[in-house]
């Protein structure tokens, strides 16, 4: 390689890169490597800093580079010989060399150690603060940005003196140094985002302005006059791309560029300042779509695309009542902004270049699917320009694919009555597209036939557009599609749906077209691959208002259907269910006689209200109810699931309310199988669950034994019989408060054995009855309730708060401050049922008990400090629930709840106590539960509060529960998993600190003689721990990490974890197409 043949030098460097290219990865530990590598380093070294060819030179830096990236961790005692020798060429009179340096010390600060590292970094500072010349300035802060890259948890201490010398450096006049410059701020903001965090506005200020920086050309007014446009246009078309640039020395595109990136990334890294970015970044950015190099308009772009996908997410909780209040939310604030957006898109719409159009388009299908309905007043500017881009014979496929989809979302997301003055224009290329020869293009266009046919003739509303000019049109474009058999998948479904969606809605325009179509259908109810979509379809048209006559396919397909309903996919039989019901009112019912048999697997209350309905004979009122509860009596063996006995009993009530004549001799044949000695319990089950559900519609007091049979009940064997008469009696006094309430009052006082089951009973009361019949005894109840809450057994209390929290919601003005009061109660049990009785009146839907919720939610999470035990373990619960249903109750607590919530997550020694089991002895850990229920906290709120949490003090939580109990293991496994996709940039930074707990778990063994249990929760902690570095995996640039590498080469090593490894990557590979395809 050092030979002066120029053809030597060129076949040996390239034998180098082979070899090295060729070695096993450092990780495997191989010794080849090792021993490769320490003979080459010493002399490429000499190489790079002796050689007068500069070929040679940046061969040698290349191959240097290459080593370093794949073996980093084997030349460990070289690297501050490499270093040495890598400095001086940064200032090498060739920009190549300095650009292969810059890459080759990349790649040594991802493996070296510390001192090499502090090395460079203090180099790099000193002679930026001298700034000898701007060349040179300029390859250090590249030089900064490749290490921050590829190393950026190393780099963040030092940002603090290294950030303000950048900043310095941007009001230099030279437009290379500002775009490394800003490159730099990039890649600190998504590398190191706790360091970065008070530089922020900072960089956001530089950005905005040089977004705008483009000093050698003049946008005059927006509105000048087209010609001036014109004569534009055709300058652009010779400047061709941005190599070859017209004004070659104008580099201002390449500083707005990298602006435009650095705010993207800034945009998405931030979530807490949302509010902040829509006042500021956003107008920047919509100001700069008319950005006149296309490079950088992608960019913008992009960049808009990122705020707007960073508004979505977060929806659950903006949309919510309490948060509305505060006045400016993002969502309000790009409400505003849209005509904005809209007047910037539209010239954009029009232009030649495809990759702008497409960015536009996405840019609108974002916009509508954040805030649908946001285009209702700019739908007349839109339309021509997606039509252009469809029409348009320079579109390329995908173009057309985007253009649809917009379209799509736009139709989907807002009022019929926008489109109907843009129909004319809209069908004829969108029937086009239908019969576009490309499957994809196809595919699109049947989804938005669909929603046009939805548009033309809305069926909820009486309207006045007419349709008739369109039916033909896309009519035969779809039957076309329909009829081939040769078509890709997912054109079959989609020409099936939307051939439904047609005769649904304009069935009784298509006349003699509609039986061969009908026929149709029944051909793809035939064929396995079509038959779920065909269901549905057939359903939506069963159920249409305009009554259209299925007549000539039902002999046929009622069999089919009914087949499904054996069948074992479950979606299926649920969908063919569905189709009966609405085909049954009205179709013949002689059809049925056929199916009844099959049809009793789901318990379908409205099927048989309509069947009773039809008043077909051999389908009456007896029938059907032997035909339900026949089985059971019969004690088939069909019947294993418990859940079944609830449905049947369901379905006995329906019918009994379709019917409620024959009630009272059915109440009592159930009355005496539960009194009859020789009933076996299951029948007794099934008696007691129909007596409830026909009890809670209808008044029941006139059985006079009623009460009797089912308080003997209680006493049964069964556990099973216990719990469905307590639901009985329960469901029973809905049906007549007056005459049950009272009574299971009473025996709730008089009957200390069966409190438990009458506490039950009490919670169905309070969970079913309507609100006015409960309202005059709620302070019974109350009363009643409170003597009970101190209850010591834990069973008994959680039934009590659950009343008392259901009880609340009735009148909370008055009992929710009562509820805090016993706040004070000196028992700890009183507390815990207080606490536990808030969590049952949060629910994830709006309440009228919120806002007052919002006041006083505070004081009872105050019991986080609370001296026992169990309260504070109550507390967490509670806590998780309000963080999982209704977030905006506790958003604004965090500060203060957080600390506590931390605190509960530490191992109590003084909490671990030791047991005697016989001859063994065995610690019981009295505070795991309490360390599981805050460790289920912390993994709630990243789901709910994520911008809220401080996610380096989360992680150090995170961090000890991975060296926890087994099951706070299994929890932060998860938690990994989940905070990898959420914020990769935190995890990266902490990897090597998670990487060793993880190590450790997979590496366990367990000892020899233990029990069966002990081994399969090993595996299943492996599997967890796998499943976490699986996902860790996937944030870019974690395998660069030494010690993930070498735990990697760990697992390839060890045949046991390998398979796990493979088996979970292959599991996750599955599972994201999976989502794609339902996304």
């Amino acid at each position: 390689m050092l030979s002066d043949k120029e053809q030597l030098r060129d076949i040996s460097s390239i034998g180098l890169k082979t070899v090295i290219g060729e070695l096993p990865p450092a990780s495997s530990g191989s010794a080849l490597a090792a021993s490769v590598c320490k003979k080459i380093t010493g002399r490429l070294t000499s190489a790079i800093a002796k050689q007068e060819d500069v070929s040679v030179q940046l061969e040698a830096l290349d191959i240097m580079a290459d080593m370093l990236c794949r073996q980093g961790g084997l030349l460990v005692n070289f690297h501050p010989s490499i270093l040495s020798c890598l400095l001086p060429q940064l200032t090498s009179p060739r920009l190549a060399v300095r650009k292969r340096t810059i890459i080759a010390l990349g790649h040594l600060v991802m493996s070296c150690g510390n001192l090499v590292f502090v090395d460079l970094i203090e180099h790099l500072l000193s002679e930026l603060s001298r700034n000898d010349s701007m060349s040179t300035t300029r390859t250090y802060i590249q030089c900064i940005a490749a290490i921050s890259r590829q190393a950026g948890h190393r780099i963040g201490e030092y940002l603090e003196k290294i950030i303000p010398l950048v900043v310095k450096f941007c009001s230099v006049d030279d437009d290379e140094l500002r775009e490394y410059c800003i490159q730099a701020f990039e890649s600190f903001v998504r590398r190191c985002p706790k360091e970065v965090y008070p530089h922020v506005p900072t960089v956001i200020g530089i950005c905005l302005k040089y977004l705008t920086y483009d000093p050698n050309y003049n946008y005059d007014d927006e509105d000048e006059d087209e010609n001036a446009m014109d004569a534009d246009g055709a300058d652009e078309d010779y400047q061709g791309s941005d190599d070859e640039y017209s004004d070659d020395d104008d580099m201002s595109w390449k500083v707005r560029r990298a602006a435009a990136k650095c705010l993207d990334a800034v945009v998405s890294t931030r979530h807490e300042m949302l509010p902040e970015f829509y006042r500021t970044v956003s107008p920047a950015l919509i100001a700069r779509f008319k950005e006149r190099e296309e490079n950088v308009k992608a960019d913008v772009f992009h960049a808009y695309l990122s705020l707007l996908k960073q508004t979505r997410p977060a929806q659950s909780w903006l949309c919510d009542p309490d948060a509305m209040e505060q006045g400016e939310t993002p969502l309000t604030m790009l409400q505003s902004q849209v005509p904005m957006v809209v007047k910037a898109l539209h010239k954009q719409l029009k232009e030649k270049s495809v990759k702008t159009r497409q960015c536009c388009f996405n840019m609108l299908t974002e916009l509508v699917n954040v805030l649908p309905g946001a285009l209702t007043q700019h739908v007349p500017v839109l339309i021509p320009g997606i039509i252009f881009s469809l029409n348009d014979k320079s579109s390329s496929s995908n173009l057309k694919i985007d253009a649809l989809s917009c379209l799509y979302v736009i139709l989907c997301n807002h009022q019929p009555q926008v489109f109907h003055p843009h129909v004319q224009a809209l069908v004829p290329p969108v029937v086009a597209c239908v019969g576009d020869p490309f499957y994809k293009i196809t595919s699109e266009a049947l989804l938005v036939t669909q929603q046009l046919v939805k548009v033309i003739r809305p069926l909820d509303q009486g309207d006045s557009f007419d349709a008739s000019p369109y039916i033909n049109d896309l009519f035969c474009c779809t039957i076309k599609r329909l009829k081939a058999a040769d078509i890709d998948q997912e054109v079959k479904e989609r020409a099936i749906s939307c051939m439904g969606q047609i005769i649904c809605n304009l069935g009784d325009s298509l006349g003699p077209d509609l039986p061969g179509t009908l026929q149709i259908f029944l051909e793809r109810l035939k064929n396995e691959i079509t038959r779920l979509t065909t269901v549905k379809a057939l359903t939506l048209i069963a159920g249409s208002p305009l009554k259209i006559d299925l007549r000539p396919i039902l002999g046929e397909a009622v069999p089919i259907l009914a087949s499904f309903l054996r069948k074992n996919q479950r979606a299926l039989k649920l969908s063919t269910l569905a189709a009966f019901l609405t085909t049954l009112a009205r179709v013949h019912p002689d059809s049925l006689s056929k199916i009844s048999g099959s049809i009793l697997s789901d318990a379908m209350l409205d099927f048989f209200q309509a069947l009773v309905a039809t008043g077909t004979a051999s389908l009456g009122y007896m029938d059907l109810l032997r035909m339900l509860t026949g089985p059971v009596y019969a004690q088939s063996a069909a019947l294993t699931h418990k859940q079944s006995y609830y449905s049947i009993a369901k379905c006995v009530a329906a019918l009994t309310r379709a019917c409620p004549k024959e009630g009272p001799a059915v109440v009592g044949q159930f009355i005496q199988d539960v009194k009859n000695s020789r009933s076996t319990d299951l029948i007794r089950l099934l008696a007691l669950l129909s007596l409830g559900e026909v009890g809670h519609h209808m008044d029941l007091s006139g059985q006079p034994e009623l009460k009797t049979v089912i308080l003997d009940a209680f006493s049964s064997a069964s556990e099973e019989v216990k719990s469905a008469a307590s639901y009985a009696l329960g469901s029973i006094s809905v049906g007549n408060l007056p005459e049950y309430l009272p009574f299971v009052l009473q025996e709730i006082s008089g009957q200390p054995k069966r409190q438990y089951l009458l506490l039950h009973s009490l919670k169905e009361i309070i969970s079913s009855a309507s609100v006015a019949g409960l309202k005059p005894y709620v302070e019974s109840v109350w009363t009643l309730l409170l003597k009970h809450c101190e209850c010591t057994e834990e069973g008994t209390r959680n039934v009590v708060a659950e009343c008392l929290g259901k009880l609340t919601l009735i009148d909370p003005e008055t009992l929710l401050p009562r509820l805090k009061g016993y706040l004070l109660s000196g028992s700890s049990y009183a507390r815990s049922s207080v606490v536990t009785a808030v969590k049952f009146t949060i629910s994830d839907h709006p309440q009228t008990i919120d806002p007052l919720l919002k006041n006083c939610i505070g004081d009872f999470l105050k019991t986080l400090e609370d001296p026992d035990l169990n309260v504070r373990r109550v507390a967490l619960v509670t806590f998780n629930s309000a963080a999982h249903n209704k977030p905006s109750l506790i958003r604004d607590l965090l500060d203060t709840v957080l600390p506590h919530l931390y605190n509960e997550t530490k191992v109590r020694k003084e909490l671990i106590r030791e047991v005697e089991m016989g001859p063994f002895k065995h610690t019981v850990d009295d505070g795991l539960d309490i360390r599981k229920a805050a460790f289920e906290c912390m993994y709630t709120l990243l789901d709910s509060c994520l911008d809220r949490l401080d996610i380096f003090e989360f992680l150090n939580h995170v961090e000890d529960g991975l060296k926890d109990h087994y099951d706070i293991k299994m929890l932060t496994f998860l938690m990994l998993a989940r905070l990898s996709t959420l914020c990769p940039s935190a995890v990266l930074q902490r990897l090597d600190r998670l990487v060793e707990p993880l190590r450790a778990t997979c590496t366990t063994k367990v000892k020899a003689n233990s029990v069966k249990q002990e081994f399969e929760k090993q595996d299943e902690l492996k599997r967890s721990a796998m499943r976490a570095v699986v996902a860790l995996l996937t944030i870019p640039e974690a395998e660069k990490s030494p010690l993930m590498s070498e735990f990697q080469s760990q697992i390839s090593s060890n045949p046991e974890l390998a398979a796990i490894f493979d088996s979970i990557q292959r599991d996750s590979s599955t599972a994201n197409m999976e989502s794609m395809d339902t996304s």
